[in-house]
């Protein structure tokens, strides 16, 4: 039986990625590539990637160039996304990422984006609000483009009040943006340590500022992803780690991403806090394990699911 879409994701600031694979990447010296690959990205359009991925509809909305949107349209035709971006006057920036499986590590050479006009900017409230009517989720994520106000989230948090807003961003724009009160937050723990200014130098310490912002703004779900260390996950009174397995990491482009998609995932299908963090953690780590903003079947995500190890902090 085929699910309802529930989900928008809303991508302001998109990319081409262009993934190439290098081993023993040098900086400054000649360096061969050993296979590369083009896919239609941006964190917003990664989410509702994974999310059609795992059988769960959703909708793109935000902002494309107008000029290189091809591989965009054949994504969302693929895989079932429904599009509702904005297109805007140029081309879609390029993200170049390298990817160096020997070292285990992923270096981004990120370009800067087409600035929207204000006329753009309201055309994507006004689909906001349409898709508001009937949508239950919105997925505000990435950064931001030039030329707008930092505030855009914020806005749009604002706007959207009454439905589930998951907010993955970083900077002013999330500072602004959390202080809205979004329904959900999943910055890292840097971005963390940035917002409250202070070490964060331990679980604790960071289950203390999570629950600290929770009070504050009314947020009513706090996830802080702390890469191969797994994540925290905060809501109320009840607080857990979820530790991911060991794996053969092929690039860590899209991780974030597919956390959200996990988290949202699981929230839809009404999971306790343990068994949808575990199914977010599942999804980070699936997503790790191939190049690409995919996740190779639902049978490998569950199978990961069954190796993520919880740990009570409440």
């Amino acid at each position: 039986m085929a699910q309802e879409n529930r989900v928008v994701t809303v991508t302001v600031n998109p990319a081409i990625d262009q993934t190439l694979s290098i081993p023993n990447f040098r900086a400054g010296a000649v360096n061969r590539v050993q296979s590369w690959r083009m896919d239609a990205g941006g964190k917003g359009i990664n989410v509702a990637s994974f999310l059609a991925d795992f059988g769960q509809p959703a909708t793109a909305t935000g902002f494309l160039g107008a000029d290189n949107d091809e591989i965009f349209r054949r994504l969302f035709q693929r895989k079932g996304i429904e599009d509702r971006c904005v297109r805007i006057a140029g081309q879609t920036r390029i993200g170049i990422k390298i990817s160096d499986e020997v070292l285990n590590q992923t270096t981004d050479i990120n370009f800067p984006g087409e600035a929207p006009s204000p006329d753009d900017v309201q055309r994507l409230f006004d689909i906001l609000a349409e898709l508001a009517a009937t949508r239950e989720w919105f997925v505000l994520s990435g950064s931001m483009p030039p030329g707008v106000s930092t505030s855009l989230y914020a806005d749009m948090v604002r706007a959207l009040r009454g439905k589930k807003v998951v907010l993955d961003t970083s900077g002013e724009g999330f500072a602004r943006a959390v202080s809205a009160g979004p329904w959900l937050i999943k910055p890292n723990v840097d971005e963390l340590r940035e917002f409250v200014g202070q070490p964060l130098d331990s679980h604790a310490a960071i289950l203390a500022a999570a629950r600290r912002l929770s009070d504050r703004y009314g947020i009513a779900s706090v996830v802080v992803s702390m890469g191969k260390q797994g994540a925290l996950f905060v809501e109320g009174n009840d607080a857990l780690w979820a530790v991911p397995p060991e794996v053969q990491v092929k690039s860590t482009v899209g991780a974030g991403d597919a956390m959200v998609a996990g988290i949202v995932a699981a929230k839809i299908r009404g999971l306790s806090l343990a068994d949808g963090a575990r199914l977010a953690t599942a999804f980070s780590a699936t997503a790790i394990s191939h190049v690409g903003h995919d996740l190779t079947s639902i049978a490998e995500v569950e199978a990961m699911r069954d190796r993520v190890a919880i740990r009570d902090l409440s």
